[in-house]
């Protein structure tokens, strides 16, 4: 009898000791909201400023080795950030899939509003079997709605369960002026954010080893899918427009492109000049597709000024 009661007590301790030990590892979760919120060290403004004649009408430019802002035009009013959401979409997806080989299938489901909105597409097809790392890649270079959708329905079931998501981080880096209602930045009146805030975005994202392995890639190969046997190929947009433009200098190493007719040319860039990294963040730049991105120029003539 002592025996049996002796056995059963060392099997509680035990049982108290793990859960200690399991509490002491994994904090709830508000808790760990608080401590990587103080963490996140909000950039102050320079004593120097650069002054240049932009296209865009908001604009925001932070040193990262200085945590400085030298640049600051309107960056705390509320725009629309177009394709730049998906720099928060990708964040969000990579914390929360483990593994990036995991296969996902694209339901047919998730196309048909896409294609009425005349979203950009990565290039994928519905019942198309491919990688979270595909989908990642594809959400940031062509600018995927399709790869952008593909992973909210993969992580949460619906993009709506997703956007909380996107929210909840929101919340987390103090992006006080943002508020998502979809995971691709097709125009809503209720989703909006300020450069100031996608600043504060990117400079978190880019602590993340994968988020920048993709924000500055140029090109990705799409292996042999089920719909695509010979694979295909993404390409970034960004550095497309690039190229396209004769004697630019090689300072910028990464980015995102965005464009809606209510959100204008945008730009999230990377750069590294003189040693140091850069990353500037302009919205409202006029034009489309068709006519000059002046949402590049601006970065060009920023990032000359530096020199």
């Amino acid at each position: 009898m002592f025996k049996i009661k002796g056995f059963y007590s060392l099997i509680l301790l035990m049982i108290i000791f793990l859960v200690y030990m399991f509490v002491k590892e994994y904090p709830f979760q508000h808790s760990k909201l608080e401590i990587d919120n103080t963490q996140l060290e909000m950039p102050k403004k320079s004593e120097i400023n650069v002054d240049v004649n932009l296209h865009s009408s908001n604009a925001i430019l932070v040193n990262l080795d200085t945590n400085k802002i030298l640049l600051d035009k309107d960056s705390d009013e509320i725009i629309y950030p177009a394709s730049l959401t998906k720099i928060m979409t990708v964040l969000v997806a990579i914390e929360n899939i483990p593994n990036l080989q995991e296969k996902i299938l694209l339901p047919k489901s998730i196309f048909k509003n896409l294609y009425e909105e005349n979203a950009s597409m990565a290039g994928f097809l519905p019942n198309e079997e491919v990688t979270a790392e595909d989908l990642l890649y594809g959400s940031m270079l062509p600018s995927g709605a399709d790869a952008s959708i593909g992973l909210a329905d993969y992580i949460t079931g619906s993009e709506s369960k997703f956007v909380k998501l996107m929210n909840e981080k929101a919340k987390q880096l103090g992006m006080k002026n943002t508020h998502f209602t979809n995971a691709t930045g097709l125009h809503h009146p209720n989703h909006y954010t300020s450069v100031k805030d996608i600043s504060i975005l990117l400079q978190y994202a880019l602590t993340n080893n994968t988020f920048r392995d993709i924000y500055t890639a140029e090109r990705y190969s799409i292996k042999s899918t089920n719909l695509h046997p010979e694979g295909m190929t993404v390409t970034s947009r960004m550095f497309k427009n690039l190229n396209a433009i004769e004697n630019t200098r090689g300072e910028i190493i990464g980015g995102k492109t965005g464009y809606t007719e209510q959100a204008g040319l945008c730009l999230a860039s990377l750069a590294t000049i003189k040693g140091e990294e850069y990353i500037l963040v302009t919205v409202g730049a006029q034009g489309d597709s068709r006519t000059e991105q002046f949402n590049i120029t601006d970065a060009l003539a920023v990032y000359q000024q530096l020199y």
